[in-house]
């Protein structure tokens, strides 16, 4: 790792990460544009001039962590504020622990033992300084805790005065030079390990060699300009003190600092082992998909957890501070995380650090261009495309059965920013066709589609108006119609609401859906067997066109079942293996609608009861299934009962 420290692939900045491919070219800060969009600009200006750290510096490690947004003051996911994400935890601590927000067994094998929820949230005093930096730069600043966290302008002065004491202790002097200041910079991030702290600086002055130019969610303009040449001092680390994590063992790009923190393969009690089962991925059974989560906790905790044996697994873990990564389950093995069996044979789960339900939560830019760092690895390495019916969320994985769809999660949430995600993955969602595609991909402007939503503080409370990546759909196209409902989530029948974790009536960016019919600013698309109505004006589009594949009931059937899991045929069983039922969930695809194909799949199952290897096997049928966008999870039809035809002309 030492080694790492002073390799040039962790020089080499995230491709494709910044949304334009030219370089921008920075108007000095008395050039900006008058009033709102030049006052974030001037705050840098007036911050790097009082505390002499240069501007280029506080510029780059703020895009960093939160690309210059304000966010309104609302905190982030692991509660930072502000233009520098200056952190104060008791906006986390409320939140409850992992796999806490929903019901499900996230083994999701309905022939094992169910798998409960554990875990207690820790206390403010068992939370390590990168959840305290709030309180450090209002001491340096001497500015109090709430302008801190609600004036934008103030968070940047208590950035800088972060740096500069950073830079202080280092010994280095208050350079002009940012180059100088790289030490500094990789103290800011929190890393307690040399080759996080490296990423971390380093892709801050790629931010700075390459330059940045964009509008944030205040609407105002902030530029940063291009310094191609600079070379920072990165011998600067060898001298901090920061211990070497233990990397060799791990699966990730060169590009991204990981460590091996293994989650245990331990047999305990009566027959009951843990925490994941031994595979031998892709040669036993391909794997289709990335399964993006949030913790739900602090990293110290999930930590804890996925080394309880007794509990669950995940295959990574990404902290929000830095982008630091650790990774606990080999990708050729099974992790238990998703809730649906057959998702988790053939997923690898990412967990992101972070509280859904923490007010009005965002994250960070460090943590989101890590996480595209090794999604992009494990797609290529695994044949995975980067859409959104192979990259789910968790809260798009399917119940597997009718009893369970109640209990699945709903992470990463409605304010995981899918748009600038899949951008950073070189992938970002725009128009493929004209008006008679067929299809809509859902892509609204992160920064200005604000759903309301409640319950992000209190049950039944209004959250506070967010950027958010959700479309809400309605019986009809007005706002005031009811909302869509979901039978599963509610069997009797009763209406979906606008809570957070409510998935009934949502849809997603870079999810496709099939066109029902378009009437003036509404467009309807087929949805859990119904039309679902959501705005799509011209002049502030939330979905564009595309064309593709689509999967209708085959002639003659009014109707085919939908399915959560793509299990075989009960003769494709053998002998020892108990036949698993293949149970359609409550909803029907109807004659006459069409959903969006993902992919086409066997149907299989991996039997992995025991600790001993030897039972462990993939049971593979006859039967084939289409992975389609049914609601907002996707969902499995049976090849035999359905045809595919193009989408449009």
């Amino acid at each position: 790792m030492a080694g790492a420290l002073a390799s040039a692939a962790l020089l080499v900045p995230l491709i494709g990460a910044a949304p334009s491919s030219s370089t921008p070219a920075a108007p000095s800060p008395s050039s900006g544009s008058s009033g709102s969009t030049g006052r974030l600009q001037s705050a840098f200006t007036a911050a790097a001039a009082e505390y002499d750290v240069p501007q280029s510096v506080l510029l780059g490690v703020s895009y960093l962590q939160s690309r210059w947004d304000a966010h309104g003051g609302a905190p982030s996911v692991t509660g930072g504020y502000g233009p520098m994400h200056l952190t104060d935890a008791r906006t986390a601590l409320a939140t409850a622990p992992h796999h806490s927000h929903g019901k499900e067994d996230p083994r999701g094998d309905t022939s094992r033992r169910t798998l409960l929820p554990k875990g207690e949230p820790p206390t403010e005093s068992q939370l390590p300084a990168r959840f305290k930096t709030l309180k450090r730069a209002a001491a340096l600043s001497g500015l109090p805790a709430d302008r801190l966290r609600e004036d934008p302008a103030a968070n940047v002065r208590g950035g800088a005065a972060l740096l500069a004491a950073a830079q202080k202790q280092l010994g280095k002097p208050l350079s002009d030079d940012p180059a100088d200041w790289y030490g500094a910079i990789a103290r800011f991030s929190g890393a307690d390990d040399q080759a996080s702290a490296a990423t971390y600086a380093n892709d801050v002055f790629a931010v700075i060699r390459d330059g940045q130019r964009r509008t944030t969610d205040a609407g105002q303009q902030v530029a940063l300009t291009a310094r191609p040449g600079l070379a920072p001092d990165a011998a600067q680390l060898r001298t901090m003190g920061l211990r070497k994590a233990r990397a060799a063992e791990t699966d990730c790009p060169k590009t991204l600092a990981c460590e091996w923190i293994p989650a245990p393969y331990e047999e305990f009690g009566d027959g009951d082992y843990g925490n994941h089962d031994k595979a031998d991925r892709p040669r036993s059974q391909g794997i289709k998909y990335i399964v993006v989560h949030d913790t739900e906790g602090t990293w110290e905790g999930v930590l804890k957890m996925v080394q309880d044996p007794t509990y669950v697994s995940w295959h990574y873990t990404l902290r929000s501070s830095d982008g630091h990564v650790a990774q606990h389950v080999r990708t050729k093995d099974v992790g238990w995380h998703a809730g649906n069996w057959y998702v988790n044979a053939k997923s690898v789960g990412l967990e992101h650090e972070g509280f859904l339900t923490a007010p009005d939560t965002w994250y960070t830019e460090a943590m989101y261009r890590s996480s595209a760092r090794l999604v992009k690895y494990l797609a290529k390495r695994y044949d995975i495309p980067l859409d959104r019916q192979h990259i789910l969320g968790h809260d798009t994985v399917p119940g597997t059965t009718a009893a369970t769809i109640r209990g699945m999660h709903t992470d990463p949430g409605p304010y995981w920013d899918w748009q600038h995600y899949f951008t950073l993955l070189g992938k970002p969602f725009h128009r493929t066709a004209g008006p008679s595609g067929g299809l809509v991909t859902v892509a609204p402007k992160f920064t200005e589609n604000k759903p309301v939503f409640t319950g992000c503080a209190k049950p039944g409370e209004t959250c506070t108006p967010h950027g958010s990546s959700a479309v809400r759909v309605y019986t009809e196209p007005r706002e005031d119609a009811p909302l869509i409902k979901d039978i599963g989530l509610r069997p009797g029948g009763e209406p979906s609401t606008i809570g957070v974790n409510d998935m009934g009536s949502r849809l997603s960016t870079g999810q496709q859906y099939a066109v029902a019919e378009r009437k003036g600013d509404w467009t309807a698309v087929w949805y859990l067997g119904q039309k679902a109505w959501f705005k799509n004006p011209k002049k502030q589009p939330t979905a564009v066109d595309a064309r593709g594949w689509v999967v209708t009931p085959k002639d003659g059937s009014a109707e085919v079942p939908v399915y959560g899991r793509a299990y075989p045929e009960k003769e494709a069983y053998p002998a020892g293996v108990p036949v698993q039922a293949v149970s359609p969930l409550p909803y029907k695809l109807l004659a006459g609608q069409k959903y969006a194909v993902g992919d086409k799949l066997p149907g299989e199952y991996f039997y992995a009861p025991t600790f001993d290897l030897a039972p462990h096997r993939v049971v593979r049928g006859k039967d084939v299934y289409y992975e389609i966008q049914f609601g907002h999870r996707v969902a499995f039809v049976r090849a035999a009962d359905v045809k595919v035809v193009r989408s449009g002309p």
